[in-house]
C-alpha cells in the first residue's frame, strides 16, 4: 500500500485469504481480504451483528477466533461498512494491499491508520 513490499499482517493467528500472513488477493478472493486491521471490541461486535462472527472459534476451519488487538486481513467491503457505521478497526497501511484502493478511498484509510510499533494494546486502552 505504501509503495514497498507488502508487510506481514499477522501470524498468530495466521491470517490472509491464502493463510500466509499477508493480505494478498487474487481473483478467487471475492471478499477482497486486503485490509490489515487491528481489531477492536467495537469492530468485532459490529462484524458479529452483520453475520461475520470473527470472535467465535471454528475448529473445523482451524480458526481460533479473534480477540481485540489481533491483526487480521479483513474484507474491504465489511471494513468499509463498519467505517460507515462508526466501528472501523485500525488499519496497518504497510500490511494493507494497495488493491483496497479499488473499493476504499485512501483518505478513509488514513483516518484509521496507525503504525503500531508499540503494539496494539496501546490503542485498545
Amino acid at each position: 500500500m505504501l509503495g514497498g513490499t507488502l508487510e506481514i499482517c499477522g501470524t498468530e493467528p495466521l491470517t490472509g485469504f491464502f493463510r500466509d500472513g499477508c493480505c494478498a488477493t487474487g481473483p478467487e478472493d471475492l471478499g477482497s481480504h486486503t485490509i490489515c486491521a487491528i481489531v477492536t471490541p467495537e469492530f468485532l461486535s459490529h462484524q458479529r451483528s452483520i453475520g461475520n462472527d470473527l470472535s467465535t472459534p471454528n475448529p473445523y476451519f482451524g480458526f481460533v477466533g479473534l480477540v481485540p488487538g489481533d491483526r487480521w486481513c479483513v474484507t474491504a467491503h465489511n471494513w468499509l461498512r463498519a467505517h460507515h457505521e462508526g466501528a472501523a478497526a485500525y488499519v496497518v497501511l504497510a500490511a494493507t494491499n494497495q488493491r483496497v484502493l479499488d473499493l476504499v478511498a485512501l483518505e478513509v484509510l488514513l483516518e484509521h491508520a496507525i503504525d503500531g510499533p508499540e503494539g496494539p494494546e496501546t490503542f485498545l486502552t
